[in-house]
C-alpha cells in the first residue's frame, strides 16, 4: 500500500456530531386582567340591557304562574268574599249530586262588595239644593252670604221686666207683651204689632211684629229666614244692607240677628234688627216674630233679647 494513502487514512478527521439548539420560544407575556374600564361603552351598555331584560322576564313569568295556580287547580276560584252557606241548602250524600255555579256565586268581586259601599254613600245625607228664591237673594247686594253659626250675644240696654204675653193664634206663637214706652198699634199688615215711639231724628220706628212667614217657604227654615231678612228691609230706609250678627237654631226654628245700615240725610244710621221664623204643628206657614230698633233708641236694643227668647208655641186657629 502506497505511503501516502496510510498517511491519508490516519490523518482523516472524524465526523463532527452537531447538537442543534432547541428552539427558542418567544417569552410568554403575562395575561393581563380585564377591567371594565377598558371595555368599550357600547359593551357596557349591551350587557345591562340584556342583564335587565333577562330579569325582567323572570318576574314576569313568576308573577303568572302566581296568579294563574289558584285557577288552574281543579275546583280553584278566583279570591273573593266567602259567602255564609244557606241554611236551605241539604248536607252532601252519595246521592246528591254537585249543583252548578248560580250567577250570583260567579259574580265579581266588586259586585259582592257593592252592597256595603251604600251605606257609606247614604252616611251623610246630601245638602238640599237651593231654590232660584235664594239665589235671588244672596245675588242681591243688600244681603251678603249667611255666617257659620253664632249665637247672639246680650244687646246694649236694661232688660224689659214683664210677665205679660201676647197671644198670636193666627200665626200660632206667643211672645212677650212690653210695657212703656211700648204700646200697641194698628196691626195690618202683620197678626200682631208693638213699636216704640218715633225717636227724633230716626227714619224709622222701632217695632216688634209677628205673623205668618210673607214669603215662600223654603226647603230648610233656615233659608225660610233668609228670605224673610231680606223681606224686612221693605222696613227700614231705602238703600239699606244687611250685616249679619248672629245665625243660630232655635225650638223648631231658626233665628237671624243683624244691623241694617242706612244713610239719613247723607249721615250714615242703623238699626238693630232680629228675626225668628218657627214652624208650628198644623199650621199651612211657620210664624214670622220679627223687632227692629233704630240706633236713636239703642238703649232699647236689649229688648231684642227678650222679644226672641220668649217665643212659644201656640195651637194656630
Amino acid at each position: 500500500m502506497p505511503t501516502y494513502v496510510v498517511a491519508e487514512a490516519e490523518t482523516s478527521e472524524l465526523p463532527k456530531i452537531v447538537v442543534e439548539p432547541e428552539p427558542k420560544h418567544p417569552p410568554v407575556s403575562p395575561v393581563k386582567r380585564s377591567r371594565i374600564g377598558d371595555l368599550p361603552m357600547r359593551v357596557i351598555y349591551r350587557f345591562l340591557a340584556v342583564t335587565v331584560a333577562v330579569v325582567v322576564a323572570a318576574v314576569a313569568a313568576v308573577i303568572g304562574f302566581m296568579s294563574s295556580g289558584s285557577s288552574d287547580r281543579p275546583g280553584g276560584e278566583a279570591p273573593g268574599p266567602i259567602a255564609a252557606p244557606s241554611a236551605a241548602t241539604p248536607p252532601p250524600g252519595p246521592s246528591s249530586s254537585p249543583e252548578p255555579p248560580s250567577a250570583s256565586a260567579s259574580s265579581s268581586p266588586s259586585a259582592s262588595a257593592s252592597p256595603s259601599a251604600a251605606p257609606t254613600a247614604s252616611a251623610t245625607p246630601a245638602t238640599p239644593p237651593r231654590s232660584a228664591a235664594v239665589l235671588a237673594a244672596l245675588a242681591d247686594p243688600r244681603v251678603p252670604e249667611l255666617p257659620d253659626d253664632r249665637r247672639l250675644g246680650r244687646l246694649p240696654g236694661k232688660p224689659h221686666a214683664t210677665e205679660r204675653r201676647i197671644r198670636d193664634t193666627r200665626s200660632g206663637v206667643s211672645l212677650v207683651r212690653f210695657g212703656k214706652p211700648w204700646k200697641g198699634y194698628g196691626t195690618a199688615p202683620f197678626a200682631t204689632k208693638q213699636v216704640l215711639p218715633k225717636a227724633r231724628g230716626a227714619a224709622t220706628r222701632a217695632m216688634l211684629v209677628s205673623c205668618p212667614v210673607p214669603i215662600n217657604v223654603q226647603e230648610t227654615v233656615k233659608d225660610t229666614a233668609l228670605l224673610a231678612a231680606r223681606w224686612t228691609l221693605n222696613h227700614h230706609p231705602r238703600g239699606g244692607k244687611i250685616t249679619w250678627t248672629a245665625s243660630q237654631p232655635i225650638k223648631d226654628g231658626w233665628m237671624l240677628a243683624y244691623q241694617v245700615r242706612y244713610k239719613v240725610k247723607g249721615k250714615s244710621r242703623r238699626s238693630m234688627a232680629a228675626v225668628a221664623v218657627k214652624e208650628i204643628p198644623g199650621a199651612a206657614k211657620p210664624a214670622l216674630v220679627f223687632v227692629t230698633i233704630p240706633d236713636a233708641q239703642r238703649s232699647r236694643w236689649r229688648d231684642i233679647n227678650t222679644a226672641i227668647s220668649s217665643i212659644s208655641t201656640v195651637k194656630p186657629e
